[in-house]
């Protein structure tokens, strides 16, 4: 197996767009080589514990009203053509994701991980639902098979807090900038939600080299 490291923020359009490309090319070769592991990444590592009004937070993101329609027109656009529905208008709050990134790390421990994060990113974009608020948190690690009172407690405590923020601290001194950042086999890094032809292209690339690395000497 070759190990796929996906750096993202469950509030990213980008992130979440890039993953459906990803899902096209893993279900186009059954085949592939990947072993996927989520990592951490705050978009906004200095929001506020309660999140923001979405609407502000875009305004001051992006530099007004004008600005932020135009960068979530072409937003809309790439999610339509990744085959995605995106509940712009349902979405009230931006979030603090530290708590959600908690529950990815668990989820990882719990052989979860990436449908949890496929929740996660369900639960925010096409849902509405605010998934900085910890009884969400729980409704989503409930229905991944995870103990849910036990994520509950856990949340309710300082459980690994640091240990996010020291891997997040990793990623931007690795030079992560911005997400979804795909690593592969701990040397390729692709930036950006690639499309699914190009995951294809590596894929039967990767498939290949290892085919011919197995291969007998003659």
């Amino acid at each position: 197996m070759i190990k796929l490291d996906i750096i993202s923020d469950p509030i990213c359009p980008w992130c979440y767009i890039g993953k459906a490309n990803l899902d096209r090319a893993l279900a186009a070769h059954p085949d592939h080589p990947f072993l996927i592991e989520w990592h951490p990444f705050q978009l906004n590592p200095d929001m506020p514990p309660q999140g923001m009004d979405r609407r502000e937070y875009l305004e001051l993101k992006f530099g007004g009203k004008e600005a932020a329609v135009k960068v979530y027109a072409e937003i809309a656009q790439k999610a339509e053509e990744a085959g995605l529905e995106i509940d712009f208008a349902a979405i009230k709050r931006t979030p603090n994701t530290l708590n959600a990134h908690r529950l990815i790390h668990w989820a990882g421990i719990e052989g979860v991980q990436t449908f949890v994060v496929s929740a996660l990113f369900r639960a925010y974009f096409v849902e509405g639902r605010n998934i900085g608020l910890n009884d969400v948190l729980c409704n989503i690690a409930d229905a991944s098979g995870m103990d849910a009172d036990m994520v509950e407690r856990l949340l309710n405590s300082d459980a690994d807090v640091e240990y996010i923020r020291k891997r997040d601290a990793e990623a931007r001194e690795r030079g992560v900038r911005g997400v979804p950042t795909f690593i592969v086999a701990n040397e390729s890094v692709l930036t950006g939600a690639q499309p699914a032809h190009l995951w294809g292209q590596v894929i039967v690339e990767i498939n290949e080299q290892l085919e011919n690395d197995n291969l007998p000497e003659s």
